[in-house]
């Protein structure tokens, strides 16, 4: 099935099918789509359709050949052809980000970090080099960089956001708490860390309330 078919939320429960698979490669040779719902508190009926989209159908009272199904799942996903990443911003987040090894698993390698401010530009953390935010344009069109990930302040988040149009970006990452303004064919997936933590505490504070008034 062609990748542009699938919706998103399949596309997003995929990896995370991935993630368990790997983890249980090694005490399994066979998984069905009923233990992989369940594993997720999914409907399995929802589950067989997701990975019909990679794979074809699971054999009966078998189910998906494990390694088969990761090697599926890695292809689809482009975990095995690495995308060279940039990142702007290497404040603490970033530092977080760039010191974060996972990435590869899933095919991102964050080649180089920008930064303006000068006590950081020159550094390396876990090896990749923080440049200075005047070399981003050079160094995007040189390396044919499609894909940022941004962990600049909100008040710089929409310029930055242009310039990494302008020179070619086509996909962003964005952990800046704003709502970036990009083109036709740019795509930006947002990680608000602030909007996450207001749905957490919310329903934190709703479970005391319940909890408050049932022992009323």
């Amino acid at each position: 099935m062609n990748q542009k078919t699938v919706s998103e939320q399949t596309l997003r429960r995929l990896p995370v099918y991935l993630h368990y698979l790997r983890s249980v490669r090694g005490e399994r040779e066979c998984i069905s789509a009923t233990a992989l719902a369940q594993a997720f508190g999914l409907n399995d009926v929802q589950v067989r359709k997701d990975l019909g989209s990679v794979s074809g159908l699971g054999r009966p009272k078998v189910g998906y050949a494990v390694e088969e199904l990761i090697a599926q799942l890695e292809g689809f996903l482009g975990c095995r052809a690495a995308t060279s990443v940039i990142l702007v911003g290497a404040g603490h987040l970033g530092t977080a980000l760039l010191s974060y090894a996972g990435f590869l698993d899933y095919g991102l390698d964050i080649c180089a970090a920008f930064d303006c401010a000068e006590d950081v530009i020159g550094r390396r953390v876990c090896g990749i080099p923080v440049l200075s935010s005047e070399e981003l344009e050079a160094y995007c069109r040189a390396h044919c960089i499609h894909l940022a990930i941004l962990t600049v302040p909100a008040s710089a988040a929409q310029q930055m956001c242009d310039r990494l149009v302008g020179c070619g970006i086509r996909a962003i990452w964005n952990f800046a708490p704003t709502i970036l303004r990009a083109p036709a064919g740019v795509t930006v997936e947002n990680e608000n860390l602030a909007s996450s933590l207001a749905v957490l505490t919310r329903h934190l504070n709703e479970g005391r309330r319940t909890e408050a008034g049932e022992s009323i």
